[in-house]
């Protein structure tokens, strides 16, 4: 680990945005204007993964040279990271390797679990193959796996906030099926919460429920029976206050139903959010509450703490959620992420003239060389060069 840092920080490191720290978070020149976040960029964890695939490679070229490494999916959620690791030459597979994929893997290989985890199922698969494993799984992660394989081994059905295509709880989901009589069910929002929680206090059509939730359960779910007793959880990049919320309702709807006296019997509960995701939650709230004219968030499309930040600032100020400084075409036009579409749109007359300015973060899995070529794209379409940033 301690061999690779170096070739870690040349990838990724920015002088700019440590000088900016270091200033309080804020540069400006001209009438430009640009505040960080107190807290954002890459955690401790998708450091810890980085380095972890960075070290396998290094280890297994000494070592081994001729045994093949594969990553499971992305390591984290940025195209930038996973295209380097890629030019390592690691080979990228499926999340849930396919059979065929599964047939090219030889005892000695050496695999990556990223940094959300893999689900049970493929991991014994990958043992059974006799393939050396790296996990760079989250700590945080492996907390909420604990927690649901508690509430298993009790029947307690886990229902967890989170959203139930991605990586991360398809993992936790497949903790609550580890001892084989688990059950759970993901809700997404808190419109879906209502909706287990009418179902829990009232009851109604089964068939209905289940196809609204299709996809979010497991095998042999029976909402008459297996939402009794249940413990909530969560993906741990959503947003506290709304997983806060999630456990307060099905909370009182359980009160509501059995009685405070035997609450114990029916709803279980434990706080695991991400510390790393609440710290840039809370750093970004607290950035909003300052002027500003609009928000750069900077980070994976498909990464669910980036997109949180962008829900943040969209609710606050006009939003661009931009996975690298390329989006920047111009001061007439910006190509961004839309949160409720899924897709890019163009936005012409993005940027304002005369005295501005501008927020910036990035969600935990963005580096900071991103970040840093987005506030030198924002300062030069101002027509501020970037040897002027640096000796200023």
């Amino acid at each position: 680990m301690e061999a690779v840092q170096a070739q870690v920080l040349s990838h990724y490191r920015s002088v700019l945005v440590e000088r900016i720290r270091a200033n309080g978070g804020i540069l400006s020149s001209g009438d430009l204007t640009v505040k960080l976040a107190k807290e954002f960029g890459f955690c401790y964890g998708v450091e810890r993964a980085i380095d972890l695939a960075y070290a396998a490679k290094k280890y297994f070229s000494e070592v081994s040279p001729d045994t093949p490494i594969y990553l499971l999916g992305e390591i984290i959620h940025n195209p930038e990271v996973n295209d380097q690791i890629r030019r390592m030459g690691i080979k990228i597979i499926s999340p849930k390797p396919t059979d065929d994929e599964l047939a090219q893997l030889e005892t000695g290989d050496a695999v990556i679990i990223p940094a959300f985890g893999t689900e049970v199922g493929t991991r014994q698969k990958l043992e059974a193959k006799g393939c050396v494993l790296v996990d760079t799984t989250c700590g945080d992660v492996m907390s909420v796996w604990k927690r649901v394989r508690q509430y298993s081994k009790e029947n307690v059905t886990s229902i967890i906030h989170g959203k139930a295509k991605h990586e991360e709880t398809k993992a936790t989901t497949s903790q609550a099926r580890a001892y084989g009589s688990g059950h759970y069910l993901v809700v997404f929002n808190l419109d879906e919460t209502d909706c287990v929680c009418d179902y829990i206090l009232n009851g109604g059509d089964k068939e209905e429920f289940l196809e609204k939730f299709k996809g979010a359960y497991s095998a042999g779910f029976d909402p008459d029976i297996h939402l009794r007793a249940v413990g909530v959880a969560n993906q741990t990049t959503m947003l506290r206050g709304e997983t806060e919320e999630v456990q307060r309702r099905i909370k009182a709807v359980m009160i509501k139903k059995y009685g405070e006296p035997d609450i114990e019997n029916h709803f279980r509960f434990f706080d695991t959010i991400c510390g790393a995701t609440q710290d840039r939650q809370d750093a970004l709230e607290k950035l909003l509450r300052e002027p500003m004219n609009l928000l750069i968030v900077v980070g994976g499309y498909n990464s669910s703490n980036t997109s949180h930040l962008a829900e943040m600032g969209e609710a606050k100020l006009p939003t661009f959620f931009i996975k690298n400084a390329a989006k920047m075409e111009s001061d007439k036009l910006i190509r961004h992420f839309d949160l409720h579409r899924r897709q890019e749109f163009e936005t012409p007359d993005w940027l304002p003239s005369g005295k501005i300015t501008v927020g910036v973060t990035a969600g935990a899995s963005c580096p900071n060389n991103l970040i840093e070529d987005t506030i030198r794209r924002l300062f030069e379409l101002r027509g501020i060069s970037v040897q002027e940033l640096l000796s200023n």
